[in-house]
């Protein structure tokens, strides 16, 4: 399973190397996203798209409002070696602790 992280934290373990995966569905990134996150939409998850993520690197999955990763935390943890979170909140958790996100 996926472990709670606030944005805070998760800005703190993304500046030490850590990997912000968005799993929301590609509309959504187009209108606005995380910069630096790297798309891994669950709807192609759910197709058995391979997910070449590293396993050197803690992952911090995120989608609107943490409600669709924390339901899926079981199936993107297993693409991981374990050391992954949950955004809590999502990008709208990410925006209202202040951080940056781009539209468009």
């Amino acid at each position: 399973m996926l472990k709670d992280i606030n944005a805070v934290e998760a800005h703190s373990l993304i500046d030490k190397n850590a990997i912000l995966v968005d799993v929301r569905e590609p509309y959504e990134i187009a209108a606005e996203r995380i910069p630096g996150s790297i798309e891994l939409p669950l709807s192609q998850l759910a197709r058995g798209m391979p997910a070449n993520l590293p396993q050197d690197r803690a992952i911090v999955f995120h989608c609107a409002s943490g409600a669709r990763t924390k339901s899926n935390g079981r199936a993107l943890a297993s693409l991981t070696n374990g050391n992954a979170y949950n955004l809590v909140g999502g990008i709208y958790g990410w925006k209202r602790a202040g951080f940056q996100t781009t539209r468009g």
